[in-house]
């Protein structure tokens, strides 16, 4: 199946690539983000330079390809967003319009586009009070929209904060729990952006790749949730993370100095049910917060030997 993945030099974007490659091939994969090729992993296959408000150029790539099957993971994220929440909105939701669009028009059978925990506030219902947020409360909307209006198979899932060895942090108020790992290998020693006790929902990145994939190889008729599932992993606090890592590096030093971001966090919840993803698809998270821990640590080492 031709499949273009939108945003593919980000977090989720740069491991989705891989894993999409290794299930369709490198020459059925076509990676697309606004930026440069950044990783040599990208250039595996081919690699196109495009902005997803380019409506005209991104029409021509899904039909000049034969493009069946789209990730659209291009977003401002929470931080990043508050900063100019008018350009996180066009990014975030014109870009979703287009991808919808064309892929209507030109018969694209399948799209996957992320949602967030962002779209909650702190009692885990749907009321967002950043811009990403509202972008996403919005853009579920649109596509359960064009699933009823227009038959257009898009699914989605709400994901909570995710954590990777691969990439830096994107501009999101869960970013700490990447930084945390850099600093604690290379500096030994962290200040953290949110409060000790700042509990949220987290995923280790091989997780929300395989939720990912394993809802678009759903049958149809399982798939309940037309909005965005709820996708649930583990939830801790920046002092519980911190204890994890002094397990593995006993001199590890951590500090607390909340900004903007911390608002952010406490209007998000510390944890959300995701009962519908594990009983339409059979969702089961791998790694806890020690296995996590211990993989991300082993990677970075790894890195900072080479």
């Amino acid at each position: 199946m031709k499949t273009l993945v939108i945003g593919a030099c980000g977090q989720l974007g740069t491991e989705l690539t891989r894993a999409l490659r290794r299930k369709y091939g490198w020459k059925n994969v076509i990676a697309a983000d606004i930026h440069p090729a950044l990783d040599t992993s990208q250039r595996e296959g081919l690699y196109v330079q495009l902005d997803v408000l380019n409506k005209k150029k991104l029409g021509y790539l899904i039909r000049h390809r034969g493009i069946k099957q789209i990730y659209h993971l291009a977003a401002v994220l929470s931080a990043s967003g508050e900063q100019n929440p008018a350009k996180a909105w066009d990014i975030n939701m014109q870009g979703l319009l287009n991808v919808l669009d064309v892929a209507k028009e030109s018969g694209v059978e399948k799209i996957f586009w992320p949602s967030s925990i962002a779209v909650f506030d702190h009692r885990a219902e749907v009321n967002p009070s950043t811009v990403y947020g509202i972008s996403k409360a919005a853009g579920e909307q649109w596509c359960q929209y064009y699933f009823n209006k227009y038959g257009l198979d898009v699914r989605s899932l709400r994901y909570p904060g995710l954590i990777s060895h691969r990439t830096r942090p994107g501009g999101g108020t869960t970013d700490y729990a990447v930084e945390i790992f850099n600093d604690a290998v290379n500096k030994g020693y962290y200040e953290c952006f949110l409060s000790e006790h700042a509990t949220l929902p987290m995923m280790y990145i091989p997780d929300a790749v395989r939720a990912t994939l394993e809802l678009m190889a759903a049958p149809l008729e399982n798939i309940s949730v037309r909005t965005s599932y709820n996708l649930a992993a583990m939830s801790f606090s920046p002092k519980e993370l911190g204890a994890q890592i002094k397990q593995h590096l006993p001199d590890f030093g951590m500090s607390y100095f909340p900004d903007f971001r911390q608002a952010i966090a406490d209007n998000w919840p510390a944890c959300i049910s995701d009962v519908k993803a594990r009983r339409d698809w059979g969702w089961q998270e791998e790694y806890d917060i020690a296995r996590m821990t211990t993989d991300m640590l082993t990677n970075l080492r790894e890195k900072s030997l080479c």
